[in-house]
């Protein structure tokens, strides 16, 4: 879709949005809610909260360059600060509120933050903890004005900056002044990735690199004034900052924020949104209960879905290749009024497409929300590429593939098969690490980490990351993240990691969906009290083995789970064995779990 205006930093579209297109647009920048009710903000107001926090800011010392981290769930306020921040030429540092202290410790040292903003008590008692250790930290603000907060030294809250900056002696034309300041090439901000081993690294990204990709955005999806973006994943990510923030802004859309992750599914059936930015887990997480739900059903309602979910994958594959036969399409017609529109109104009703990233799609999930109605278009990319390196389009896509580079990306496969990528978005290095920046730029390329080829198409698959790929003790080389997709498409498992670096054979940790195997031990009259005694019963153990047994038919004998391990609690964030992207870091679940992996292969010698 054409931008609104052409912009070359984001002040200067916050800027153009808050003076020029919120005088006509025909609905509010933002939408949240607070007690309970929806509660719209205008441009106008948005612009009004952003330009008083500014100006406070200033009056504590803060300039360009300045370094501002920011520790909060998405809140309007979110948007406030960010804006207000890259308005005086500083740099913001965003970071995931569930990161504990001792990573934020490190964050706040390394970026040299002069200030730190959190929304709530409870991430101010982190910051409480370290902030001696933290020698260029003077100021700590929190969204919320909360009493038990007041009177505590070297602390403001968001209302005491704002107050600062509307009693002070700077004016709106100082913020103006500030803005025409921004060029293309400062920096704008510093977001940390968390990896799958070692200490984070601070990718740097100019306001032209973030800015290029949200125009390529708007040039390959359909963004504009009629959508509405319901926003759930966090903006401290760089996925969902310049995808379901910053472009949807600039196509003029509405954004709203949904309370919290656990509320999308009420959310969306108020807010009925259009398009939607989100993960493979929330299509897995659908997908179990449909599932689940549809098991629930009479044999008869059983047949009549999965007919329909024929019936629905049939006409998606007729549709792209050729004329419709009137007989499937009466059998789609049929489909829709029995199956579909059921289905689709727990996305609101009115949803154009949900955008995927962050992590792989299993084929499966796409083929079956497809044959539903509800379109996925999977895009591909990284922190370091502002981040979107390629996605599906609406009127061209395919699963299994991330689709096509965006059009200011430049993408080839190295000789030993890693992905390669060029253009205006990359990243301008990591914060003070040299070394680390270094082995990713090499000659203006970004070497992602990521294997893949193109298809005869041009479609770009992603095969697994350079790293994950291991070799057993035949020889064989194995790409562990699409089979443990295969097997995550199962309703009885919910998290699954594959082991077998260096091994005679494959086996594999997973963690079990428990409310799937609860509902199947009380069908079967299998006795349990707790978690752990599923986890430990024989005929949960042989549900399981019948499961892998089912979905590794496609796959090559050495490709094939031959032993597993089942856990009674899910690999998490606060024992260090995922990241805040759901990534699972594998070193450290094979560290924590050795002797357990051990014992599947000392039985199997």
């Amino acid at each position: 879709m054409p931008l609104l205006k052409d912009f070359r930093t984001i002040p200067g579209l916050f800027s153009f949005l808050t003076t020029e297109y919120g005088k006509t647009a025909q609905h509010p920048m933002l939408k949240h809610k607070a007690d309970g009710k929806w509660i719209d903000i205008s441009y106008e107001q948005c612009r009004k909260e952003a330009i008083d926090f500014a100006l406070g800011l200033v009056s504590l010392g803060i300039k360009r360059n300045d370094k501002i981290a920011i520790i909060s769930e998405n809140r309007p306020e979110w948007v406030y600060a960010d804006m207000a921040i890259l308005s005086l030429g500083a740099t913001d540092v965003p970071l995931y509120p569930s990161l504990t202290a001792d990573s934020i410790e490190f964050i706040l040292n390394n970026s040299e933050a002069q200030a730190i903003i959190v929304s709530n008590k409870f991430q101010y008692n982190k910051i409480k903890k370290i902030r001696h250790n933290c020698k260029h930290l003077k100021h700590v603000i929190v969204f919320n004005d909360e009493e038990s907060l007041r009177g505590e030294t070297g602390l403001y809250s968001f209302k005491n900056i704002q107050d600062r900056g509307r009693t002070s002696n700077l004016s709106e034309s100082s913020f103006q002044e500030s803005v025409r300041n921004c060029k293309e090439n400062d920096i704008c901000t510093i977001i940390y990735t968390s990896g799958t081993t070692g200490e984070p690294k601070g990718v740097l990204l100019t306001h032209k690199n973030i800015v290029t990709n949200i125009k390529d955005a708007l040039q390959v999806i359909p963004m504009g004034k009629t959508d509405v973006l319901l926003s759930f994943l966090p903006l401290c990510h760089i996925f969902e900052r310049m995808a379901g923030y910053y472009t949807a802004l600039a196509s003029g859309a509405l954004l709203c924020f949904a309370q919290s992750i656990e509320s999308v599914s009420a959310d969306l059936l108020e807010i009925r949104p259009t398009i939607m930015t989100t993960v493979p887990r929330l299509f897995e997480r659908m997908h179990s209960k449909i599932t689940k739900n549809i098991e629930s059903q009479s044999p008869k309602k059983q047949k009549i879905f999965w007919w329909a979910i024929s019936v629905g994958a049939e006409f998606s594959k007729v549709k792209k290749s050729s004329n419709i036969p009137v007989s499937l399409s009466l059998k789609h017609k049929l489909a829709e009024k029995l199956v579909f529109d059921k289905l689709r109104a727990r996305t609101g009703g009115k949803l154009r497409f949900f955008i995927s990233g962050g992590a792989a799609l299993p084929r499966e999930l796409g083929e079956f929300f497809e044959a539903a109605g509800i379109t996925i278009l999977e895009g591909y990319g990284l922190t370091e590429s502002s981040p979107v390196i390629a996605v599906n389009r609406v009127d061209n896509y395919k699963f299994g593939t991330v689709g096509k580079p965006f059009p200011g990306v430049e993408v080839k496969i190295a000789p030993d098969g890693e992905i390669l990528a060029r253009g205006d978005s990359i990243m301008q290095g990591y914060y003070k690490n040299k070394k680390e920046t270094e082995e990713v730029l090499k000659d203006g390329w970004l070497h992602t980490g990521d294997m893949g080829v193109f298809d005869a198409e041009g479609f770009l698959i992603i095969t697994d990351r350079k790293k994950n790929l291991f070799k057993t003790s035949a020889g064989k080389y194995i790409a562990p993240t699409p089979i443990e997709n295969l097997f995550l498409t199962s309703q009885f498992i919910d998290q699954f990691i594959l082991i077998g670096d260096r091994r005679m054979f494959l086996s594999a940790l997973i963690v079990p969906d428990f409310e799937s195997l609860k509902s199947y031990a009380d069908a079967h009259n299998i006795p349990y009290s707790n978690n752990d005694d599923l986890v430990k019963s024989n005929e949960i153990y042989d549900l399981l083995e019948r499961e892998l047994v089912k979905f590794q038919r496609s796959l090559a004998n050495y490709e094939r789970v031959r032993k597993f391990a089942l856990l009674d609690k899910p690999f998490s964030l606060e024992n260090g064995e995922i990241t805040p992207t759901l990534k699972l870091k594998r070193k450290v679940i094979e560290e924590r779990y050795k002797n357990l992996i051990e014992e599947m292969y000392i039985e199997m010698k």
